[in-house]
């Protein structure tokens, strides 16, 4: 099935240059498409070479790149083409795929005692623990785990394996063992939140772990217990957060970054991907860094000079050997 020029822009709107008529069968990358389908380009520098190479049939191009798309061929203006496409996958979607329909799959295991919307979606294999309150036209994915007394909100999606509300790492010393701590407390998550496969978020000790309005997962995170992400937070795959962290709204965590616990983040931190949070970041911007976390600029310029150490080290020596033969030399003469 495909879909006319015509129809993407009255759905979602842009400046549609080029023929109204023209199908486009495949939404593509520029590497790989062809004449009967449409991509995208976000306007940088690195990327102009891939507009007189590619094989589209139409391309979604920011306004300073119009003239340049116009000239080879059907292109749609939008402010920002990234997001643009963005909706058209949506688009795409509704239109190709039949919806998921809502329901308990005959697997799933739903304990007496919890609510799931009639509008949502449990997946095959899943388990929805007693107290667990599931929103409406929330999706979980095969084998998800919602633990007692669990809450998630309307329109979220909860990958493959995840577990939500697994028991905190939490346990007292004595005598050389480990005495548990019961973990008391649940998991609230807000609305429109989407979580990734094999994701795990622990239950608080006490009071419950929060996970706010619009906050995005990947894959293979760990949210220690008690732990609160802030609304429109997003985590890339492998973050580690610890227990009792507070991470702010707006905020971005690359790869494998790792935030340590009882620690407080601002709103609008970005941590890039595998550094490690050892202290509380109290203003916004651009954080990178394994020893220590610093400042985006001064950890570049530190990480320039740290690339000149071993050549500086030769120096110094080379220096003080010739400053010890020249005191040598000054006694033999004395």
């Amino acid at each position: 099935m495909s879909l006319s020029l015509a129809a993407i822009v009255e759905a979602l709107g842009g400046e549609l240059r080029g023929s109204p008529e023209r199908e486009v069968a495949r939404l593509a990358s520029l590497e790989t498409a062809t004449p009967a389908d449409i991509s995208f380009l976000v306007p940088n520098p690195k990327l102009a070479g891939l507009l007189a190479q590619t094989q589209a049939g139409c391309i979604i191009v920011a306004p300073a790149m119009q003239e340049a798309a116009g000239a080879r061929g059907d292109c749609i203006v939008a402010s920002d083409p990234y997001l643009y496409f963005a909706r058209l996958t949506q688009l795409w979607k509704r239109t190709h795929l039949p919806p998921e329909p809502a329901g308990i799959h005959p697997s799933a295991v739903v304990e007496e005692g919890a609510q799931v919307h009639p509008a949502a979606r449990v997946g095959a294999l899943c388990f929805v623990g007693s107290g667990a309150r599931i929103g409406a036209h929330t999706v979980l994915r095969e084998r998800v785990t919602v633990a007692s007394g669990c809450t998630i909100g309307e329109r979220c999606l909860i990958e493959s394996g995840a577990v939500i509300g697994g028991d905190g790492f939490g346990f007292a010393p004595h005598q050389g063992q480990w005495v548990k701590i019961e973990q008391l407390g649940g998991v609230r998550i807000g609305n429109d939140v989407e979580i990734g496969a094999n994701t795990c978020i622990d239950r608080g000790a006490l009071d419950d772990t929060v996970i706010e309005d619009g906050v995005k997962l990947d894959n293979l995170i760990q949210i220690g217990h008690n732990t609160h992400i802030g609304a429109h937070t997003a985590m890339a795959g492998c973050v580690g957060v610890a227990g009792s962290a507070r991470i702010g709204a707006h905020c971005t965590v690359g790869g494998a970054g790792m935030i340590l616990g009882h620690l407080d983040i601002a709103d609008h931190v970005h941590i890039s991907a595998a550094s490690m949070v050892a202290r509380s970041i109290t203003k916004p911007g651009q954080y990178t860094g394994f020893f220590p976390i610093d400042d985006n600029a001064a950890w570049e310029k530190n990480a320039a000079s740290l690339k000149h150490l071993h050549a500086l080290r030769e120096r110094v020596r080379q220096l003080e050997k010739k400053l010890a033969e020249n005191g040598d030399n000054a006694r033999l003469s004395g």
